[in-house]
């Protein structure tokens, strides 16, 4: 007698799985968004607690930030993990009696997180 898997039970089983994927992307969709929202609120508190740093021990404000990563105090520049770019920042200029041309910044990226906030002003 020969043994082996009919079509109906191989059907039958590739309809389970796609039925289960079609219920788990949904949930893995929302964490993966989530986790790029968390990132970007640390690299975000990260540089501007640099920037802060940096104006600190220079009386300045760093006039990029690449200078940031060039003085060492950051290890690479940071990323924007919703529009997956580290050259994509909005960079805001200090009041004018301190020098240098970044005093904070914001993620480029369009649309809202999930705190109802847009991007452009985290």
């Amino acid at each position: 007698m020969a043994r082996g898997f009919t079509l109906i039970e191989l059907l039958v089983v590739l309809a389970i799985v796609a039925l289960l994927s079609a219920l788990a992307m949904p949930r893995y969709a929302q964490y993966v968004e989530r986790h790029r929202e968390n990132v970007l609120a640390e690299n975000l508190r990260l540089t501007r607690d640099a920037l802060e740093q940096f104006h600190a021990d220079r009386g300045r404000y760093p006039d990029s930030l690449d200078e940031l990563v060039s003085r060492r105090y950051l290890k690479n520049l940071p990323i924007d993990p919703i529009l997956e770019s580290s050259r994509q920042w909005l960079l805001s200029e200090p009041l004018p009696p301190n020098g240098g041309k970044v005093s904070d910044l914001h993620s480029a990226a369009p649309g809202i997180g999930r705190d109802g906030r847009r991007f452009s002003s985290w």
